[in-house]
């Protein structure tokens, strides 16, 4: 099988292409390299997919629609796994006309790319940023998502409802995929994994947000592929019985997923587990709840384990360990 991965240099797109190859499947991967954040980290993980034969890599950015065209022309690709985007909701408050042009712009030119390249199946990223101002716990698809808290929540709600007029004009089978906080080796600095181990080896001070009392459903990278795998030869079919209280299906063959660990732990104990693995103590620097983010996130994953068996499998404790360990060879620490 041949598989086009956007953001196949990002941290998402690294382990999925990575899994891909080594059960033999054939990639095309898209990125532009951005400098959002320390283009060696992304152009390391690139090296790791250039030692497969089997990998065929395209600088470009979304946003040229004319070269995105091009690729899916060349490839004749099947199965679309959409992963770039312009990410961090913080970022968004200070720059968020890269989202527009990345997240809306772009997703608009992979849509096209996949009507005019028919595919049988896109799978796109999300976020559980969708739920905004949602209370009700867990956050399920089932829910109402119209009251966004940051533009980069707005874009990625934005994405869902492009996927699914594309699904309905085109019939093309699209997969949507809400992300909840995915951490692990070779993950993005801007994350709270990274930014918060840094800075306790360094002995720097950690911001601790909420005063600590924010909950986040972290999610192990591993566990995050091996969910994406199982959905690629399952697209959604039409729902025949398709009723308007019915959010997360449709007439169209569309679908929406929670993909979470469906177990949030508070930001304090999250800390205390990155302490206990660099042997060192956070100094900590407690502020109030931030423009833009949520008290707590915590996945209904219910639908995903019910059609493809997902059950994630890392404790919080097993994937700290995981990353504390990839961060000190990494830096040389």
């Amino acid at each position: 099988m041949s598989i086009l991965v956007t953001g196949a240099a990002g941290f998402i797109g690294l382990h999925l292409s990575d899994l891909l190859l080594k059960n033999g499947c054939k990639v095309v991967g898209i990125d532009n390299i951005n400098d959002y954040y320390d283009v060696r980290l992304k152009k390391d993980r690139l090296q790791i997919l250039q030692g497969y034969n089997t990998f065929t890599f395209f600088k470009t950015s979304l946003e040229d629609s004319k070269r995105i065209n091009q690729i899916f022309e060349e490839t004749k690709i099947k199965t679309v796994i959409h992963l770039a985007a312009q990410a961090g909701v913080r970022f968004s408050l200070k720059n968020p006309r890269a989202y527009i042009d990345s997240n809306i712009v772009g997703f608009f030119n992979i849509l096209e790319a996949c009507r005019n390249q028919p595919v049988e199946h896109l799978i796109y990223a999300s976020s559980s940023s969708v739920y905004g101002g949602n209370t009700k716990t867990p956050f399920s698809t089932e829910d109402n998502v119209d009251h966004p808290v940051s533009l980069y929540a707005a874009t990625k709600k934005s994405n869902e409802l492009m996927a699914h007029t594309y699904s309905h004009l085109y019939g093309i089978p699209v997969t949507g995929l809400r992300f909840f906080t995915v951490y692990g080796p070779w993950g993005r600095p801007d994350m709270a994994p990274f930014i918060f181990t840094e800075a306790i080896l360094k002995n720097q001070p950690i911001e601790v947000f909420n005063f600590g009392k924010m909950r986040r459903d972290f999610t192990y990278i591993d566990d995050i592929v091996e969910g994406i795998i199982r959905l690629i030869p399952n697209p959604p079919e039409k729902n025949p019985d398709w009723k308007n209280q019915d959010i997360s299906t449709s007439f169209a063959p569309y679908k929406i997923y929670n993909i979470g660990n469906n177990y949030p732990i508070q930001l304090e104990h999250f800390i205390e587990i990155i302490e206990k693995e660099t042997g060192k103590k956070a100094i900590k620097k407690y502020l109030p709840l931030q423009p833009g983010d949520v008290p707590e996130t915590f996945a209904d994953i219910d639908d995903m384990t019910r059609d493809i068996d997902f059950k994630p499998k890392t404790s919080i404790e097993a994937g700290i360990k995981k990353f504390v360990q990839w961060y000190k060879w990494y830096y040389q620490i």
